[in-house]
C-alpha cells in the first residue's frame, strides 16, 4: 500500500466510524439515538484505533494535517511529503463522510433539526465566540500533538517501521489520547483537532441532497482548520525546546 493510499483509506475509516457514531447518536429513529457524549467520544476513540491500525505500517497513520505539519515542524517528517499526505487526508475524510450519508440517508431525511444534521458532518461550538472557540481548538490539538511525540517516541511517519510498538495494539495509546481529549476538552467546540476531519465532511455536507438542510456554516469553518495548525505548531516548538 502506498503512503497516499494508506492515508486516504485510514482517514476514510476514521471519518466513517467517527462521524458514523455522531449520526447514530443525533439523528432520529436510530438504535443509538440520544445515547450521549460518552458514546460519541468512545466511538471517535475507536475510530482512531481503526484508522491507525490500517495506515500505521505504511504511512505512519497521520490521518490529520495537524499531525503531518507538527511532525514536519519538529523535523520528524519530510516537508516534501506533506502535500501528498494532506491531500490524501482531505479526500479520505470526504469519502468517509459520504459513506456516513449513504448509511444514514433515511435518518437524515427524517430528522427535522438542521443543526443536528450538520453535526453528523462537521463540528460547531456550544457557545459561539470566535476567540474562545479557536483557543479551544489550539489547546486540544496542542495536547494531541505534544503527547503523540512521546507516545510514538517521535518516529511517526518513518515508514521503515511500524511507528507505534506492539503491532496493531500500538494504536491503543493514541486512541486513548483522543478519547481523553474528547471527554476533557471536547465540550466547547466538539474537538475537531483535525482540519481534514472538519473541512472534508463540511464540503460533502454542502454537496449531498438532504431534506431540510441547513447551510454548511462556512463562517465558522476556518476555526477548526487554523486552530489545529496553530496548536500543532506550539506543540512542535515546545517539543524541540524540551528535546
Amino acid at each position: 500500500m502506498s503512503q497516499f493510499t494508506a492515508e486516504f483509506i485510514g482517514t476514510m475509516f476514521l471519518i466513517l466510524m467517527g462521524n458514523g457514531v455522531v449520526a447514530n447518536v443525533v439523528l432520529k429513529h436510530t438504535k443509538g439515538n440520544n445515547s450521549g457524549w460518552m458514546v460519541i467520544t468512545t466511538g471517535w476513540a475507536l475510530a482512531v484505533f481503526t484508522g491507525v491500525v490500517i495506515a500505521g505500517p505504511y504511512s505512519g497513520a497521520h490521518l490529520n494535517p495537524a499531525v503531518t505539519i507538527g511532525l514536519a515542524l519538529a523535523g520528524k517528517f519530510a516537508w516534501s511529503l506533506a502535500p501528498l499526505y494532506i491531500g490524501a487526508q482531505l479526500l479520505g475524510a470526504m469519502a468517509g463522510s459520504f459513506l456516513v450519508w449513504v448509511m444514514y440517508k433515511h435518518h437524515f431525511d427524517n430528522t427535522e433539526d438542521r443543526m443536528l444534521k450538520l453535526a453528523a458532518f462537521s463540528t460547531a461550538p456550544a457557545i459561539r465566540n470566535r476567540f474562545s472557540n479557536i483557543i479551544s481548538e489550539i489547546i486540544g490539538t496542542f495536547v494531541l500533538i505534544f503527547v503523540i511525540f512521546y507516545v510514538t517516541n517521535p518516529v511517526m511517519g518513518n515508514t521503515s517501521q511500524t511507528p507505534i510498538g506492539m503491532g496493531s495494539l500500538g494504536a491503543i495509546p493514541v486512541a486513548f489520547l483522543v478519547w481523553a481529549i474528547g471527554l476533557s476538552l471536547g465540550g466547547t467546540t466538539g474537538y475537531a483537532i483535525n482540519p481534514a476531519r472538519d473541512l472534508g465532511p463540511r464540503i460533502v455536507h454542502s454537496m449531498v441532497p438532504i431534506k431540510i438542510k441547513s447551510k454548511s456554516d462556512w463562517s465558522y469553518a476556518w476555526i477548526p482548520v487554523i486552530g489545529p495548525i496553530i496548536g500543532a505548531g506550539i506543540a512542535a516548538g515546545l517539543f524541540l525546546i524540551l528535546e
